[in-house]
């Protein structure tokens, strides 16, 4: 199995969708897995989830455990399956327990600012 590594995220970390501001934080984590590009885990109560429709979408890592997902839902637009959580993950990657990630793409943009 691939390792995991979690740190804290340096600086602060912004989350865009359709020109709006989903959430900024000071206290992001980064996890990176082997060769895969590090993700940039957020807190929850750092992400503005009123924009965020979960869906029932659902996946399973044999390292962090089962994710479910959100449509993040604005006034102009709806990106399916855009967002991911690990809300009762391993032990072993406990720490993004209350934590969101984001499919970054044209409508999604995740910034160190």
């Amino acid at each position: 199995m691939t390792k995991i590594q979690i740190r804290k995220a340096a600086g602060t970390w912004v989350v865009r969708s359709g020109g709006a501001v989903l959430g900024e934080s000071s206290n992001a984590l980064e996890l990176s897995e082997g060769d895969l590009a590090p993700v940039i885990y957020f807190p929850r109560g750092d992400i503005a989830t009123a924009f965020l429709d979960r869906s029932d979408k659902t996946s399973h890592c044999a390292g962090k455990g089962d994710a479910s997902y959100y449509s993040i839902v604005n006034k102009s637009s709806v990106t399916e399956n855009a967002v991911w959580s690990y809300e009762t993950p391993l032990d072993a990657v406990a720490e993004i327990k209350d934590h969101l990630a984001f499919v970054t793409g044209e409508s999604v943009k995740v910034e160190q600012i």
